[in-house]
């Protein structure tokens, strides 16, 4: 148990300074932005002393770590700054926009697993007969096809070709609508699935032949132990720990993906406020975008990493 709440607390030490590191990289690349803040907020119409006063009431004229401690300031009480000349809140627009992302990766992420796990399981109990040799072909043509030309070859043929999924329209919520809510996210799902099954799969494939490899997997079986008992209780438990390795950084992958799978689909998530805050030059939301994503994926990876500890008892004497 000692060892265990060790790896915790180092990984949850870690997670400070990984934010602090992010906030900093964030805001360092945003101050180079040209767009001025007093004239954004205040519109062009405002006369150069309303800017300078605009800019020395929000500390604008400060030192670049002094404007930081005052962002990271006002970033701790929830408040990413506002943006338009109606001054609007940018973490309201976040709080918004996010759970969408998050829904749409993680349905993702869902489908990829089982498609990962139901290819990469098969073709190793079938290695170098014709399943392993299909699945093969199949996981790199899914690896090499990028999520963005997937989802228009979506749009053209399961949305408005066979007309099964819409392509386009209003979210509904899911506590409200689950069916609906499925329909309208199935498509830039699979847009964004299909390339890690390609990966994912592969790997399982060749973490599952070298567990069913292993000596162990011989004197079970020999000793009488069906062989489907000890794949499915044995082999494919110490089997996940690599795959699981490469899917937490997927994670952040997929949800970069998703922004932009947003703009093709329209959902009202992150990509589409990221691509509104630059076609109207919002810095401040912009900024609030990528910070939000960024974080989330130290999280996650930061989740992935305590969860080797379920999955691998051996981790937990490191």
């Amino acid at each position: 148990m000692s060892n265990v709440l060790r790896l915790v607390g180092r990984r949850l030490l870690q997670l400070p300074l990984m934010i602090l590191g992010i906030t900093l990289l964030v805001f360092v690349v945003m101050s180079f932005s040209k767009i001025d803040p007093a004239i954004n907020a205040l519109g062009e119409g405002a006369s150069p002393a309303e800017r300078e006063a605009y800019r020395e009431a929000n500390g604008l004229n400060a030192p670049l770590f002094t404007r930081y401690f005052l962002f990271l300031g006002n970033m701790l009480q929830g408040n990413l700054g506002t943006y338009s000349a109606r001054q609007q809140p940018v973490i309201d627009e976040v709080a918004r926009a996010f759970p969408i992302t998050l829904q749409l990766t993680f349905l993702g992420l869902a489908l990829a697993v089982i498609g990962a796990l139901l290819l990469g399981v098969l073709a190793a109990l079938y290695r170098d007969r014709w399943p392993d040799q299909v699945i093969r072909v199949l996981s790199i043509a899914a690896l090499s096809t990028p999520s963005f030309w997937l989802a228009v070859l979506l749009i053209q043929s399961a949305a408005l070709g066979l007309g099964w999924f819409p392509a386009s329209g209003p979210l509904p919520a899911f506590s409200e609508d689950p069916v609906g809510w499925f329909n309208r996210m199935a498509l830039p799902a699979c847009a964004l699935a299909v390339p890690v099954i390609g990966q994912l799969s592969r790997v399982v494939r060749t973490a599952m032949v070298e567990e069913l490899d292993r000596d162990y997997v011989r004197t079970a079986v020999g000793a009488g132990i069906p062989r489907h008992v000890v794949v499915s209780r044995n082999v494919l438990r110490n089997a996940l720990i690599t795959p699981l390795t490469v899917l937490g950084l997927r994670v952040g992958t997929m949800m970069g993906g998703a922004v932009v799978i947003e703009i093709i689909f329209g959902l009202p998530g992150m990509g589409t406020l990221i691509l509104n805050g630059v076609t109207n030059n919002e810095p401040n939301l912009v900024q609030g975008v990528t910070l939000t994503v960024a974080l989330a994926f130290v999280v996650i990876n930061i989740a992935v990493d305590l969860l080797y500890v379920l999955i691998n008892p051996r981790i937990r004497t490191v």
